[in-house]
């Protein structure tokens, strides 16, 4: 069985469904868990069964199922959202949360390998948004207005550019303004799209994939002084599911610990008293 939120009132999200890209670990993973223990069924999806069934089985229950499809074929996901309404008969949310990046000097980076990481960021978020939308919100619902729902897209913080990652500052910028503009264009049919830009958090991909004095090193670039917790994330992808976040469209909402604003701890080494205070300027009488 699903644990309880910790933070939400238990049936936040009763009768709700989501489908949920990249559901087999990390930050997906841990909106999946959460979402569930919502209330919501939750269709994740990815191309590999085994990390989505893991996920499925985390959960407990019946409420996560798990899909293999990948965003960047068309096919596959016009199959995957047919899949998921004749299961459920609705979508109230899509949450584009699978994507990926490798680290490499730009003039390093092939333009095969710079396509691969805006297909999978840019282009399967769009074809996933549109399938979703046109099937899903779009049309009338039994009031002979359209059903609407919600789209939360996950980006990456900082926006000041992403040093070594010139296709993943490419493609999650482009994810970012996509949401804002169609947040204008699709009000009309009642879609709310917003973006989440994570920053650093402690997940198993993280700690893993990326060189380890990068790793190590990752807390100490964050003001706050700590990486960001996956339950974090999920707190906040559950909050605009619910109808907490019915106001909210066209935002890009930073989870990083003020990363985005400054790298490293405040004051700066050098810029501190003998008691770690900020320097100050000293003032005339």
């Amino acid at each position: 069985m699903t644990p309880p939120s910790r933070i939400f009132a238990p049936g936040l999200l009763d009768g709700q469904v989501v489908l949920l890209s990249g559901g087999g670990s990390g930050l997906g993973r841990a909106a999946t868990l959460e979402l569930a223990a919502l209330g919501a069924r939750v269709a994740i999806c990815g191309r590999r069964a085994e990390p989505l069934e893991e996920t499925a089985a985390l959960a407990g229950g019946e409420r996560v199922t798990a899909h293999v499809a990948d965003i960047r074929d068309e096919e596959q996901v016009d199959a995957l959202v047919d899949e998921v309404l004749a299961r459920h008969g609705r979508i109230d949310t899509l949450v584009n949360n699978a994507g990926g990046q490798f680290l490499a000097p730009a003039e390093t980076i092939t333009p095969k390998g710079f396509r691969t990481v805006t297909r999978l960021n840019l282009d399967g978020t769009w074809l996933m948004t549109h399938a979703v939308a046109t099937k899903a919100f779009i049309p009338e619902g039994e009031d002979g207005r359209p059903r609407g729902g919600k789209v939360i897209s996950t980006t990456l913080s900082p926006h000041h550019g992403l040093a070594g990652m010139v296709h993943s500052s490419a493609a999650r910028a482009g994810v970012e303004n996509m949401m804002r503009e169609l947040s204008i264009e699709w009000s009309r049919f009642g879609i709310r799209l917003n973006a989440i830009a994570a920053g650093q958090f402690g997940t198993d991909v993280f700690m893993t994939k990326y060189p380890r004095i990068m790793v190590e090193a990752a807390a100490s670039s964050v003001p706050l002084g700590r990486l960001g917790r996956p339950e974090e994330f999920a707190w906040l992808v559950a909050y605009l599911a619910s109808p907490a976040g019915d106001f909210f469209s066209g935002s890009v909402l930073t989870l990083d610990g003020a990363r985005d604003n400054h790298l490293g701890p405040w004051p700066l080494a050098g810029a501190a008293d003998e008691s770690g205070e900020p320097l100050q300027e000293e003032r005339r009488a």
